[in-house]
Order: C-alpha cells, then sequence, then structure tokens
C-alpha cells in the first residue's frame, strides 16, 4: 500500500477511534478538555506503543501533527451541544454508532500496525501479531482505564480475539497477494468479526460467578 492510501487509512481509523473515545467521555459527563483527551488517547495510544515497541522513536504522532489535529477536531465537533443532543437522542443509536466506530478503528489500527511492523522489517510472527495487536486494542484500553470503565477486552464479546485473528490473516493474505490485499484484508476481517460479535452474542468462556 502506497504511503498515500496509509495515510488515508490512517486518518480513517484516527476519526473512528477519536470519535469512540470522545463518546465516552460525553457519556461520562467530562468538560470539553476531559472529552477531547480521551479522543486523543484512543485514536493515538495504541500507535504510540506501537511504535515504542519497535523502536520507532519519536512514533508517528509527534512528528506528524495531522492525527492530533484529526482526533482533537472529532473531539470539538461532538462536544457541540445540537450534535451531543442528537447523538444521546437515543440510546440504542448511541450504542450502534459506538460498535461500528470502534470496530471500524479496531480493523483498521490492527492492520496498520503489522503493516507498520512489517515495512520496519520485522519478521518475527509473535512480534508482527502482538504489534498488530497492541495497535488496534491500546488506544481503547487506555480511554476505559482512563473513563473508569472495564477495558473491553476483558468483558466485550470478541475484541482482543477479533484483533488476534485479524492479524493473523494479515499474515497470510501478505504472503499470498503481497501487502495492500493484507491491510485491506485484515481490516476488513477484524470490523466484520466484532460486528457479528456484537449481534450474535459470541463470547470468550467467562469465570463463573458463584466459585
Amino acid at each position: 500500500m502506497s504511503e498515500q492510501l496509509l495515510l488515508i487509512f490512517e486518518i480513517i481509523g484516527t476519526v473512528a477511534f477519536a470519535f469512540s473515545g470522545a463518546m465516552v467521555g460525553l457519556s461520562r459527563k467530562m468538560d470539553i478538555f476531559g472529552v477531547t483527551v480521551l479522543g486523543i488517547v484512543t485514536a493515538v495510544g495504541g500507535g504510540v506503543i506501537r511504535d515504542i515497541v519497535l523502536g520507532l522513536t519519536p512514533p508517528a504522532t509527534f512528528k506528524n501533527p495531522v492525527y492530533i489535529s484529526v482526533a482533537i477536531a472529532v473531539s470539538i465537533i461532538l462536544f457541540i451541544p445540537s450534535v451531543r443532543r442528537f447523538l444521546f437522542k437515543k440510546q440504542n443509536a448511541f450504542d450502534k454508532a459506538m460498535l461500528f466506530m470502534d470496530s471500524v478503528g479496531l480493523g483498521i489500527f490492527t492492520a496498520v500496525g503489522v503493516e507498520t511492523a512489517c515495512i520496519a522489517e520485522h519478521r518475527n510472527l509473535f512480534l508482527l501479531v502482538f504489534v498488530g495487536m497492541i495497535t488496534g486494542i491500546g488506544g481503547g484500553v487506555l480511554r476505559d482505564v482512563l473513563s473508569g470503565n472495564t477495558p473491553y477486552i476483558f468483558v466485550k464479546h470478541f475484541y482482543a480475539s477479533a484483533s488476534l485473528i485479524g492479524a493473523l490473516v494479515f499474515i497470510v493474505l501478505w504472503k499470498i497477494f503481497g501487502q495492500s490485499a493484507a491491510t485491506l484484508g485484515c481490516a476488513f476481517s477484524v470490523t466484520v468479526l466484532r460486528l457479528l460479535a456484537a449481534k450474535f452474542r459470541w463470547s470468550l468462556p467467562k469465570a463463573a460467578e458463584d466459585f
């Protein structure tokens, strides 16, 4: 995938995750600063962790301000009273918007994470999968911790599992069809898995409540 297309892909993921982060901040009745911080952390947190793990310093977020700028813009737009009222008018609509945007962000950033590791010429399978997962779930974990919620990866359907499967899909497709197909296939598979898991209530076994 060309650098320009990769940038567009990352911007879409940034918008999706900034949306989910800002929405959590709004649901927790935070002020505009808190909402914006959650939007930024959710959007760029996973990428920062990814770059540190790969030894790419300073992280891309700090070399190119476009990611943080987009996250700030999305957060401020969502904070506008008329936009807030529209989004929270119906709880069902809020839940669906959160699910969709979080799923898209997870898919895109899982794919971007593995692709970044490949571009950096890392070929260790465990590292590729780990970097893909941490890029996908890192921002969401930071968002949930900062907002006082139990992280999605511990309680919600397929989350980290979808990212793990998507990273493996990337590696398989990359070897057969090349990098662009692998990136798109990974993002698509993670997003679809998350949405299907929510629809059909797929989840991993949980600890019994009566032990």
